[in-house]
């Protein structure tokens, strides 16, 4: 895959995914194996105490892994994920989380993505693996593929 192809990958994505599009995620580069996405944080991605939830978080994160593992043309999905939030954001933060890729193999790939306020300070720190299932996403692109 060359980066063109990663791009339309990723800018299908975007307008595909629907909790991306729900919470406002941008897409805001891609390149084989990495991406930048972005999100601001609303009123509505607040917990009970004020701060973003953890789930608002992670769904950035997620969503930049998917874009990342998926950018090589392979359908790619999750096996395995963790997270961890060293720090809060909150509401009007600009968070961004940067994907990239650690190992791309044949069947799988690791990935790390970092989230981080608009000052840099790291509020997520994600880790997840991907199975690569062998079938092309163009397909899915195309709209050929349906999940049975």
């Amino acid at each position: 895959m060359n980066s063109t192809d990663a791009e339309n990958i990723g800018r299908w994505m975007e307008q595909n995914d629907r909790l991306a599009r729900l919470l406002g995620m941008r897409l805001e580069s891609v390149e084989p194996g990495q991406c930048r996405v972005s999100m601001d944080v609303t009123g509505d991605m607040l917990n009970a105490v004020g701060l973003t939830h953890g789930g608002a978080t992670y769904s950035l994160a997620d969503f930049a892994f998917a874009v990342a593992s998926n950018s090589h043309g392979t359908v790619a999905v999750a096996l395995t994920t963790q997270m961890s939030y060293p720090a809060a954001s909150r509401q009007g933060d600009r968070l961004v989380a940067e994907a990239r890729e650690n190992n791309c193999g044949s069947k799988t790939g690791l990935y790390t993505i970092e989230v981080k306020t608009q000052t840099g300070r790291l509020v997520g720190l994600f880790s997840g693996t991907v199975f690569r299932r062998g079938e092309p996403i163009a397909d899915w692109m195309n709209g050929g593929s349906s999940e049975s």
